[in-house]
């Protein structure tokens, strides 16, 4: 089975992070042992210095350079996604897509109309190049600037619907798709580390809603049961 994260800054991370797809790994590990690949094109995460994805530093060290494996970019939302879903699920193969993306559409490329529309054309080019390709998509996040422009909190709020619909719409028995579930207890203030970016627990928590999401919707893997056991670096 052959696991690939799709994201953004959320996803990608910066010099320092875990990220969630680290906690996420050790989740595989534990329920998947020789059971999984993470696949993807890329590997590093997000450098600010440079402002490009040219980092290897993530805070555990031992984290298995195959383990590193995404497509995720900081600042890359589904207009950026949509046309490299073909070409990347037909390389690597890959059985399940784990996303999470939208946040950076909205914020600043697209509408939420626009944005569904992209993620419809990311769905079908992956599904063109691997028929039978499962995905777990998970709502935007709103983060800090949602508390005080209300035209983008509607956006976000408007997106979460549509991404829903098109969720039970294009959802097939050969090709299904689930929407997880945003964690309840998710704090952008306890959880982040900018009011965006997710922190240890934020990590956790993102790790956690596509677990259980792939637990309970398709019994793949086990409950979600890794603990926050390692602070932030730096």
């Amino acid at each position: 089975m052959r696991f690939l994260f799709v994201g953004d800054s959320m996803t990608i991370g910066r010099a320092g992070d875990f990220t969630w797809r680290y906690r996420m790994w050790r989740h595989l590990e534990a329920v998947l042992p020789g059971a999984y690949e993470i696949v993807g094109p890329r590997t590093a995460l997000y450098e600010a210095a440079t402002d490009a994805a040219t980092s290897d530093a993530y805070a555990d060290p031992d984290f298995p350079a195959a383990a590193r494996r995404h497509l995720a970019g900081w600042g890359e939302g589904w207009l950026h996604m949509a046309p490299l879903a073909g070409e990347t699920v037909r390389e690597t193969r890959a059985d399940v897509l784990l996303i999470s993306l939208g946040l950076i559409d909205l914020g600043f490329y697209t509408n939420s109309d626009q944005t569904a529309e992209n993620v419809r054309a990311f769905l079908g080019a992956a599904r063109a190049a691997n028929p039978r390709v499962r995905a777990v998509l998970l709502p935007v996040i709103p983060n800090v600037r949602a508390t005080y422009d209300a035209p983008f909190a509607a956006e976000c709020a408007r997106f979460n619907e549509l991404l829903a619909k098109t969720v039970a719409d294009l959802d097939t028995a050969s090709s299904p798709l689930l929407l997880a579930s945003v964690p309840e207890s998710y704090d952008i203030d306890h959880d982040t580390y900018d009011g965006t970016h997710p922190g240890p627990t934020g990590e956790d928590k993102l790790a956690a809603a596509f677990a259980t999401a792939l637990h309970q919707a398709w019994g793949i893997g086990g409950p979600y049961g890794a603990p926050v056991d390692q602070p932030r670096a730096g």
